[in-house]
């Protein structure tokens, strides 16, 4: 079984967005995607945010998506971020 949830996740993930705009995440495909990405990163050698020896890779990605220490940005931000 696993925990957290998708719903869960993506429950959090969504929980900064302002009701009625469009969630930052709306299916189990791009919490997936998501997930994945931040695995790499860490994989590739970025420092996890959350420290729990003996946690693979993307359960760490998992954790840290679940409890809020990593920001998935829309496409909307990533291309604003990418021009500054």
């Amino acid at each position: 079984m696993l925990h957290p949830s998708y719903s869960d996740l993506i429950n959090v993930v969504n929980s900064e967005v302002e009701p009625g705009d469009t969630p930052i995440i709306n299916s189990r495909y791009s919490i997936v995607i998501a997930a994945a990405k931040r695995a790499r990163q860490i994989i590739g050698g970025a420092e996890p945010e959350l420290i729990e020896p003996g946690k693979k890779p993307l359960s760490m990605a998992v954790e840290e998506l679940y409890q809020g220490e990593v920001k998935i940005l829309s496409e909307a931000e990533g291309t604003e971020e990418e021009d500054n």
